[in-house]
């Protein structure tokens, strides 16, 4: 058996099962093929994507693959809050204030870091004044 994604000359699309390609051409070709929304018998294939049958095999390897690209999103952010924290000052939940105070000219024009609320977020950016969320990562286990 065989699905083809079809449509029809008013655009409708539908999804048809055949034996086989001999058969959907043969069913075409008698006007034995309707579109089930208008009754259109000028029905031709769509475009689709192929179907392909997974393996547990395939299973296993797109859960073995997504965990390494999960492992290493998370060494690389890991890599860089560790170079925040040692190039930049520490300015805790003085964050937005400092941030503004830098962007105006009030204070001296430094990388920091520190903690900010959602809504001294969505106010620095709407003063226009950049800054950048670091992830949280897991706790690390020093082993």
């Amino acid at each position: 058996m065989i699905r083809y994604r079809l449509i029809c000359s008013q655009d409708h699309e539908f999804d048809a099962w055949f034996r086989d390609g001999a058969g959907y051409e043969r069913q075409v070709k008698r006007q034995q093929v309707t579109c089930p929304h208008c009754g259109d018998v000028d029905v031709t294939k769509a475009i689709m994507a192929p179907g392909i049958a997974k393996s547990p095999d395939t299973d296993k390897f797109a859960e073995a693959k997504a965990h390494e690209v999960a492992r290493r999103i998370l060494t690389a952010v890991g890599k860089l809050r560790d170079n925040v924290e040692q190039e930049c000052e520490y300015v805790g939940d003085q964050f937005a204030d400092e941030a503004r105070a830098i962007h105006y000219g009030d204070a001296d024009e430094r990388g920091i870091y520190g903690e900010a609320s959602d809504d001294d977020a969505a106010e620095l950016e709407e003063e226009g004044i950049e800054f950048f969320r670091l992830p949280n990562l897991p706790q690390r286990r020093d082993n």
